[in-house]
């Protein structure tokens, strides 16, 4: 496709508001760009199907963003601060309702047919936090910088600004005039949502029935269950969000309803905020998000050109301006040997793999890009771009190169730190990002270049991180094959690391290699004081091998022995819906008894809790909230509960009674 005819294809969705088929969508692209037609159909498929930019609505139609949540209703909840402030900060009270292009200070809202005018409040950043934080806790900074200029300023140092200024509704006088109260709120409904027009409408509290809402809550939580299966970990949270509405269908996106906070923070025990890398998701409470061994985790290029194909085949996942950038640095750095860009563009571990047609079209296509570019180019022009593109291109070289070495090392992957290639994909795709953006002549304005140097900063610590975090795991892997060799495949027994998903509760115990998945059952029963009262299985760790997220039950007769022989280290043991215990096999040991703990921290939850969010949330309880909130947790978690409370004699002697 032409950039035209990609920027056809997203003025389309963006005025779509019906269901459409591949036709109309190809007939409108083409009638806008007639060149390069042949295969625009599928190109624009391949497109929408790979970066998601609409709904499957079965009999080969999609629908838009927009089709999907104009018109729709949400519930928008005021803090007591807000309302107390006579102010809203929409932040992210519209998503998905809105166009996610556009900032939240470029809203409207209406109250009674009359635009709601707008203000602005000033304070601590952290006040702020809690109004961004459904777009990724880890980018709340960067929301809050867009608010304005000063913003922007104040973040481009490194550190945290004393104040910052977000934009606010004012809402005192309605506020006033409707008797506004704590747990009041607000019906929204999507009036355009290319725009971001939304009106308002009060709603008092309780006036729906649980029943009406348990229903809307059911239906959200299974929304976000399927968006995780279908979408996975996605490219953002908001992302995520807008695919849980579609599929919770027109129940979820509709009242009775809570309001997404309500829900996400709140209401459900089975969703919760997890790390992804060096970011974070929604996700299965008490359950990891897989990592595999590749960088093209979240990477979406489709329809990708003969150049970015070949670079995608050897795990690089840029765009050709990524590579125009590279030919850029080469002129600041003066060198104008294209064989150089190739081998800084795919580092000497995967360079070897290059056959000589592709290194041919590779180099072929630096020596046209060198030729566009070097006749009017200028060192002075370049002089604050150049030295931040150096920097970043030779990060991401880096990043490659490590990211390659590692998945050609014989180090096992339960002994990688975790999700440390998500993490290094994450690195890599913000270093690529960057480099799109300095791969042309125009000069970035100044704050653009202290962000992009804050950036940079950033990602070479994290990768400096990964490396420090990679050198103590091989030193342990090492260890573990010393071990192995000495004692010539006498060892009597394995170490595990036992830890309930989504707690701080874990146990490291050294059991035989001739235990069975059964056997292993029975011990985390007596590790964790369960009473065996929900079904389980054994899953293996990580995703499946066709990098699925659904993994199939591991026969429970296998022995850890042979466990370690398939060089499966990493194992799931699910318990009941909501209890997720991984299993990590560690070094071989020696223990002259069949099951030993050696090291644990924190008490067990009761296996009839509702899961660890709900855990946490007892915990919580119990500890800072009101007497009735005590009360209440004490009589789930049991008399005496101490969440701190572990004792490696009492567990020996719950293991002892296996014996």
């Amino acid at each position: 496709m032409t950039f035209n005819q990609e920027e056809a294809l997203y003025d389309f969705l963006k005025n779509a508001t019906e269901p459409f088929t591949l036709e109309e969508v190809a007939t409108y692209v083409h009638d806008a760009d007639t060149t390069r037609s042949g295969r625009l159909a599928v190109q624009i498929a391949a497109l929408i199907n790979v970066k998601r930019l609409a709904f499957p609505k079965g009999a080969k139609k999609w629908v838009s963003r927009r089709g999907c949540f104009e018109q729709t209703r949400f519930v928008i909840k005021p803090s007591r601060t807000e309302i107390m402030n006579g102010i809203l900060i929409p932040g992210h009270r519209c998503v998905p309702f809105a166009n996610p292009l556009l900032r939240p200070k470029e809203y409207a809202f209406f109250w009674e047919k009359k635009a709601v005018s707008w203000t602005s409040m000033e304070g601590e950043p952290e006040e702020f936090y809690p109004y961004y934080t459904i777009f990724g806790e880890e980018y709340t900074p960067h929301y809050i910088a867009m608010e304005n200029e000063n913003n922007e300023y104040a973040y481009s140092e490194r550190e945290e600004p004393a104040v910052v200024s977000v934009s606010t509704l004012d809402m005192s006088g309605i506020y006033r005039e409707t008797g506004f109260v704590p747990g009041d709120g607000f019906i929204a409904k999507t009036l355009d949502w290319k725009t971001g027009s939304f009106a308002l409408e009060k709603i008092s509290k309780d006036v729906w029935s649980e029943s009406e809402l348990a229903d809307w809550l059911s239906v959200t939580e299974d929304g976000f269950k399927k968006a995780f299966k279908t979408l996975g970990p996605g490219v953002s949270t908001e992302e995520q969000i807008a695919h849980a509405y579609f599929w919770g269908g027109t129940r979820m996106r509709d009242i009775p309803a809570y309001s997404l906070e309500e829900f996400l923070y709140e209401k459900t025990d089975s969703i919760e905020i997890v790390p992804y890398g060096i970011e974070t998701r929604f996700w299965f409470a008490g359950k990891e998000i897989p990592d595999s061994k590749s960088l093209l985790d979240g990477q979406r290029i489709p329809d990708r050109t003969l150049i970015e194909d070949i670079l995608y085949s050897k795990q690089i996942p840029v765009s050709e301006f990524v590579a125009q950038a590279y030919v850029r640095d080469a002129l600041y750095r003066r060198d104008t040997s294209v064989e150089n860009v190739v081998l800084r563009l795919i580092p000497s571990n995967i360079v070897q793999t290059l056959s000589s047609r592709e290194w041919n079209v590779l180099a072929d296509y630096i020596a046209e890009v060198f030729a566009e570019i070097q006749p009017d180019y200028s060192l002075f022009t370049d002089k604050a771009a150049g030295p931040i593109r150096q920097n970043l291109a030779e990060l991401h070289t880096a990043v490659v190169e490590f990211a390659a070495t590692l998945r050609k090392d014989s180090m096992n992957e339960a002994y990688l730190p975790q999700q440390v290639f998500i993490m290094l994909s994450q690195v890599q795709a913000h270093a690529a990002n960057l480099l799109d953006e300095l791969s042309d002549a125009e000069e970035p304005s100044e704050i653009d270049i202290l962000a992009m140097d804050n950036a940079y900063q950033g990602m070479l610590d994290t990768y400096d991180e990964i490396r420090s975090m990679i050198s103590d795991s091989l030193a342990a892997f090492r260890k573990s094959n010393i071990y192995l060799v000495k004692n010539d495949g006498k060892q009597k027994g394995r170490l595990l690391q036992i830890g309930i998903g989504g707690t701080d509760v874990w146990r490291r115990i050294i059991v035989p290699e001739a235990y069975t998945l059964e056997d292993i059952h029975l011990v985390i029963q007596k590790l964790f004081s369960w009473k065996n009262e929900l079904p389980h299985r054994f899953t293996r760790g990580g995703a499946s091998e066709n990098g699925e997220l659904e993994t199939p039950p591991i026969e429970t007769d296998v022995t850890i022995r042979e466990l370690n022989a398939q060089r499966m280290l990493d194992v799931n043991y699910e318990y009941g819906e909501l209890w997720n215990v991984k299993i990590i096999m560690l070094s071989p040991e020696e223990s002259e008894k069949p099951a030993l703990c050696v090291a644990g921290e924190n008490a067990a939850p009761p296996e009839t809790i509702n899961g660890p969010v709900r855990f946490r949330k007892d915990i919580f309880a119990l500890e800072s909230g009101t007497a009735e909130e005590k009360q209440a947790a004490e009589k789930k978690l049991g008399a005496g509960f101490d969440p701190h409370f572990f004792d490696i004699d009492q567990c020996n002697s719950m293991l002892g009674e296996m014996r």
